[in-house]
């Protein structure tokens, strides 16, 4: 047999995973091979409160990416917000987004196995399969925009935790004297000291977007030092408390605000100077996330992946 027929004949058994993220704006779908490279992607507005829509456009992605690659496509995944259920087979807690998402069995509708899981935890995936903290057994990823999520790795795995509510790190308390609670009923939570969600209420009606926030920072506004800076030093004191608590090997940043660059990571580094626990250890490494807006998608095939070893 020639060379070039064996190389093309391993490059068709090998097994593709179809990554789905379904979001309340966008519907994002791809194909990747093992090494975490796209093959192909599909993207489609959601229509959150028609949810015939987006459930038939997810079907639909997902027929027309499989006719695509006929016979290679080996697992599906699926990311979207809120808790999964124990097995994975749907989302079983999400109140008051996407109406009609709680307890929907992807599998019965698209007809094979379909691995749903929450899209924080997909963020996560992404990085640990393909991205930042591949090659990592013990990890956390912090997932920062209009509230704050995350994911846990360890020994190399995405723990999910009874009722899968494991990850939440937004829901960690930075100030317990803080009457406001979260949506989790966490007073003075991470979430509500750092999020977009707050920020209007933090600013005293100022700003509403912390890009926006950042920008005014970065122009020496004394009052956007004041709100940006105590913003940022919550977050070191969260991150080193995970630490304390988990070890990790590496702390990843993903999230709309991540964008903020070194605005966000410059001051984070200084606090977190005065606040990690290095016994005898450098300091835990803080990056940027690889994956932003595909991250659900690729976290999505990436678990699914993990089903089909």
């Amino acid at each position: 047999m020639a060379v070039g027929k064996l190389v093309k004949d391993n490059i068709k058994m090998e097994a593709l995973a179809i990554g789905i993220d379904l979001g309340c704006t966008h519907i994002k779908t791809v194909v990747v091979n093992r090494r975490g490279e796209i093959l192909s992607e599909l993207r489609e507005d959601t229509d959150e409160a028609n949810d015939r829509h987006w459930k038939g456009e997810v079907v639909r992605m997902v027929k027309t990416l499989k006719q695509s690659f006929p016979g290679q496509v080996g697992a599906i995944g699926l990311s979207a917000p809120g808790l999964a259920d124990e097995k994975n087979n749907c989302i079983e807690f999400m109140p008051g987004r996407l109406p009609g998402l709680e307890n929907f069995n992807w599998s019965e509708a698209v007809g094979e196995r379909v691995y749903v899981l929450n899209d924080a935890h997909a963020a996560l995936m992404a990085e640990a399969q393909f991205g930042m903290a591949k090659n990592r057994k013990h990890a956390i990823l912090l997932t920062l925009g209009t509230g704050v999520g995350g994911g846990i790795l360890i020994d190399g795995k995405l723990y999910q935790g009874v009722a899968q509510k494991a990850g939440h790190l937004g829901h960690a308390t930075v100030n317990a004297d803080d009457l406001k609670k979260d949506v989790t009923n966490m007073p003075g939570s991470l979430e509500n000291a750092f999020g977009n969600l707050t920020l209007h209420d933090r600013s005293n009606g100022k700003f509403s977007n912390t890009l926006d926030l950042v920008n005014a920072y970065k122009k020496e506004d004394p009052f956007a030092r004041e709100i940006w800076l105590t913003s940022v030093r919550r977050l070191a004191v969260s991150i080193a408390s995970f630490i304390n608590i988990l070890s990790p090997e590496v702390v990843i940043l993903g999230g709309g605000i991540s964008k903020a660059g070194d605005s966000l990571l410059e001051p984070l580094r200084t606090f977190m100077k005065e606040y990690e626990w290095c016994p005898g250890q450098p300091p835990t490494p803080i990056v940027f996330a690889q994956f932003s807006d595909l991250a659900g998608a690729m976290g999505a095939a990436a678990f699914a992946y993990s089903k089909l070893n």
